[in-house]
């Protein structure tokens, strides 16, 4: 049995019975039946029935929020601002997916040759509970337009989340076997990847579990793209707009509550602006609203779990332990984190090293534009990073210089389903959106006429 808990009250939401062998054996055969008539589908019927998921999530807005917010704890503005986004993914996808799937001509010494892409079949997808819905939309939309179907391993504490999506793509028109949840725990997804009607995997999720499933799938021969996290570096030079920047920068520490892979989570400041950026980027942060996540005016809402909570503190307070300070915050209280700032924070400390999962940012100082982008790598994550300055042109330059899936010059990093986006390193491997996520999970076939 899954228990859904309201991480802010800690009352129980709802209990699902877990599938057993035998319903997650003809939950796959549906799929797999269901993909050979998906497959023959054209790409203006695909995109009628997405276009119809992205209008019931804007009609459904309020309703569908709630729900996110009592399950995870994200404030509940935000939970609509998640499923706004949803909206306009499928409405991307809906309008260009027959463009990023469309014969590519190549000229050769043949008549004719030309390279095809063509859905592979039944993609399993293990997403994470800090964006319920957007983690799952970022991979089912292009996977249901390139001709595959999908099913999902969704995080236990989101299950009635997975379990709407589910019913907001059969009201959309969809076959029952084109996304299908699954209510299982994650002992039960290594036999799922080892079932032939699996073709492939795509996992949001830790470090140990990306290793888990691709170890998995390896064995097998099945491909993978893994989305494993970051602690991304908000990097302001001293010639940087600092109000604007601090804007930006706070934004994208404490959006979600901080648990938030992209989120910035080190925070470099040059030394001729450190002292005047801190004290303003503190005012803000401070002014922060904390509470109830339901209520409009929270912007920071609990933790989705309390152990999730017990970590960040732990890495905390071993940071202090080897000399860094607390500059505002630090307390807890069970799901609840207060929004913290660590300074004199060193590259050896807990948090510089490894991705903080909550409102909790690491400040650093720097001399030099290269101490600065030695800090940005010095780090096994390569998810994104965010550069400030007026310079922009000196900003690209750097820009190539950062190891990352991601660089943003005078913004946070942010996904766009436009754009690929995906991590280097531990952060993983594989791109979702644009159309090089839409092309992941095809047969790239060439075809040669002589």
């Amino acid at each position: 049995m899954i228990t859904t808990i309201n991480p802010y009250n800690g009352k129980e939401l709802h209990q699902y019975q877990e599938l057993t062998k035998k319903d997650i054996k003809a939950k796959l055969e549906t799929a797999q039946k269901t993909f050979e008539d998906w497959r023959a589908t054209s790409f203006e019927h695909r995109a009628n029935h997405l276009r119809k998921v992205g209008a019931l999530l804007r009609k459904n807005k309020e309703s569908y929020a709630k729900l996110m917010t009592a399950e995870m704890g994200k404030p509940v503005s935000q939970s609509r601002g998640e499923l706004e986004k949803c909206a306009w993914l499928c409405d991307h996808y809906a309008a260009n997916a027959s463009g990023y799937l469309a014969k590519e001509h190549i000229e050769t010494e043949h008549f004719k040759s030309y390279v095809s892409y063509e859905p592979i079949g039944v993609v399993l997808a293990v997403m994470p509970w800090n964006y319920p819905f957007w983690q799952v939309f970022r991979f089912i939309a292009p996977a249901l337009m390139a001709g595959n179907v999908g099913v999902l391993k969704h995080a236990s504490s989101v299950m009635g989340c997975a379990e709407l999506i589910q019913d907001i793509f059969l009201e959309a028109g969809f076959p029952q076997g084109c996304f299908q949840n699954f209510v299982i725990g994650s002992d039960a997804v290594e036999a799922i990847i080892e079932n032939d009607i699996i073709k492939a995997v795509t996992l949001t999720g830790s470090k140990s579990a990306g290793a888990a499933v691709a170890s998995t799938a390896g064995k097998q021969i099945k491909k993978t793209v893994l989305e494993l996290g970051g602690n991304n570096a908000l990097v302001v030079f001293k010639d940087a707009n600092i109000d604007a920047t601090v804007e930006e920068c706070v934004a994208a520490r404490f959006h979600n509550t901080g648990q938030s892979c992209i989120a910035g989570k080190r925070l470099l400041l040059q030394e001729e602006i450190a002292e005047e950026f801190l004290d303003k980027f503190t005012q803000k942060v401070k002014a922060l609203v904390s509470g109830d996540p339901l209520e409009e005016d929270t912007y920071i809402g609990v933790m989705a779990r309390e152990d999730l909570a017990e970590e960040l503190e732990d890495l905390m307070n071993a940071s202090i332990e080897k000399g860094a300070e607390l500059h505002c915050g630090g307390s807890r209280d069970k799901t609840y984190f207060a929004p913290t700032i660590l300074t004199s924070v060193t590259s050896d400390m807990p948090v510089f090293k490894k991705e903080t999962f909550g409102p909790l940012i690491a400040v650093t100082t720097f001399k030099t534009e290269e101490e600065a982008i030695n800090l940005v790598n010095n780090s096994k994550f390569g998810l994104g990073a965010s550069l400030f300055s007026n310079d922009l042109k000196r900003m690209e330059e750097l820009a190539a210089q950062i190891k990352d899936g991601a660089v943003f010059i005078n913004h946070k990093v942010a996904s766009h389903p436009a754009l690929p986006f995906g991590g280097t390193g531990i952060s993983g491997y594989g791109r979702e959106l644009s159309y090089y996520g839409i092309r992941e999970f095809v047969n790239i076939k060439t075809v040669v006429i002589a």
